[in-house]
C-alpha cells in the first residue's frame, strides 16, 4: 500500500521547536519532490515548504523563511520538517505530500499526502 505517514506533532510553547516526520511506504519517497502544507481551522490550506528531488532544492513560505528547515533522508525514506521559534499561528494540522516536481508540489498537485499531524503553539 502506498502511503505517507506524519509523526511528530505535538504541544509546544511559543518559542518552542518541534521536528516533523514524513516516512513513505510502498514506494521510494527519492522519486519525488516532497512538501508539506498545513491547515488551521477555518483557514485555507497553505504550503509551506518543500523539496525537490534529486538537487535538494527547497522553498519557503514568506511565514516560515528562517524559522523551518526542510529535508530529505532518502535512506530512511523520510522527510523531516525542522521548525523553530514557534508562533501560535503555526496552530495547525500537518500534512505532507509528494509530487511528480517541485513545481507540482508548489502549485498543490500531488499524487500521494498523509494522514497529517496536529501542531499546537501555547502563547
Amino acid at each position: 500500500q502506498l502511503q505517507l505517514v506524519e509523526s511528530g506533532g505535538g504541544l509546544v510553547q511559543q518559542g518552542g521547536s518541534l521536528r516533523l516526520s514524513c516516512q513513505a511506504f510502498g514506494f521510494n519517497l527519492e522519486d519525488y519532490a516532497i512538501g508539506w502544507f498545513r491547515q488551521a481551522p477555518g483557514k485555507e490550506r497553505e504550503g509551506i515548504s518543500c523539496i525537490s528531488s534529486g538537487d535538494d532544492t527547497t522553498y519557503y513560505a514568506d511565514s516560515v523563511k528562517g524559522r523551518f528547515a526542510i529535508s530529505r533522508d532518502d535512506a530512511k525514506n523520510t522527510v523531516y520538517l525542522q521548525m523553530s521559534s514557534l508562533k501560535p499561528e503555526d496552530t495547525a494540522v500537518y500534512y505532507c505530500a509528494a509530487g511528480k516536481t517541485i513545481e507540482a508540489v508548489i502549485m498543490f498537485d500531488y499524487e500521494f499526502w498523509g494522514q497529517g499531524t496536529q501542531v499546537t503553539v501555547s502563547a
